[in-house]
């Protein structure tokens, strides 16, 4: 199994990043990102499980280092995939694995952008409590999305070529339909469970670094702390949309309305706040934020 630490497969100076899912949400701020940075990158929607034409994309490109933004979440949430396993298996598990093998041949630095919604709160890792480690084994298989991923997170970590970056409940500076927060704002209730939260505008130059510096292993890629749906809703409401208001309703309440369980953890950001020490970046931690998220929503005259 590979040990965290650094691939021989970071590209030195002539890095060239090749972006898969392209036309995703995270694909779009990385790209935006890499390209203000001037750095060389390529966007492709190959699909992953396609062995053939990942080589030949492969081949084309010739990228350095691959960032994995694809896969299959589910329409409009992750219910979807309880009624669609073979096409979560598809791309999820066996495209997963498949491309990262495939740059493994290549000898390309592929960092994948995973998920954290693999715990659940349990008497060891209560809300406010200890929060779960990278090494802390799986413990949520609540929906079948959840349950790939841990699965295939598990496997992946065989990879020396291999960062796996876990997000959770990610959120940008606009209202884009895949944002948390534009998610529970058009809620007609929500639960108020503390959470960990990746603000993307803090994180994914955390991401740029880590694979420029070829780093392997596991990541809790998420701000420090835990934050509740009803502080976030407050500081929107504070900052973005004065006339905000919205209910609450139990657990209980809400798995009548759902197909599949939801993740609901707080992961322990050592780990990535350390290591961004050695790049002189502070990870802010989620209640600032988010704080500063909304401020620039507001700035930026999102309502």
């Amino acid at each position: 199994m590979a040990t965290n630490g650094t691939s021989s497969t970071n590209g030195g100076p002539n890095k060239v990043f090749l972006i898969w899912g392209g036309e995703g949400w995270v694909a779009g701020h990385l790209k935006e990102l890499l390209q203000q940075q001037n750095e060389k990158v390529f966007t492709t929607t190959v699909r992953m499980e396609n062995r053939e034409a990942v080589i030949a994309e492969l081949d084309r490109v010739k990228p350095t280092h691959v960032l994995n933004c694809a896969g299959c979440t589910g329409r409009p949430n992750v219910d979807w995939c309880e009624d669609n396993k073979e096409q979560v298996i598809r791309s999820n598990v066996i495209g997963t694995l498949n491309l990262t093998d495939c740059c493994f041949l290549k000898n390309v630095h592929c960092t994948v952008f995973a998920t954290g919604c693999i715990y659940a709160y349990d008497s060891k890792h209560p809300p406010g409590g200890e929060g779960y480690l990278e090494a802390d084994p799986a413990n949520f298989g609540g929906s079948y999305y959840s349950a790939t991923k841990s699965k295939v997170e598990e496997l992946m970590t065989t990879y020396s070529n291999c960062l796996i970056l876990r997000l959770r409940m990610p959120v940008s500076d606009d209202l884009h339909p895949r944002s948390f927060v534009t998610k529970i704002s058009k809620y007609d209730r929500v639960v108020n469970i503390p959470n960990s939260n990746t603000i993307l505008h803090d994180l994914l130059p955390c991401a740029i670094l880590l694979a420029s510096a070829g780093d392997t292993g596991v990541y809790n890629f998420t701000n420090p702390g835990a934050i509740s749906h009803n502080e976030v809703l407050a500081l929107f409401k504070k900052h973005v949309r004065p006339d905000f208001e919205w209910k609450n309703f139990s657990e209980a309440e809400q798995s009548k309305i759902l197909k599949a369980g939801r993740s609901n953890c707080e992961l322990n950001s050592d780990k990535l706040a350390k290591r961004m020490q050695d790049f002189g970046v502070q990870v802010k931690d989620v209640h600032t934020a988010y704080d500063e998220c909304f401020q620039r929503m507001k700035a930026n005259g999102v309502k």
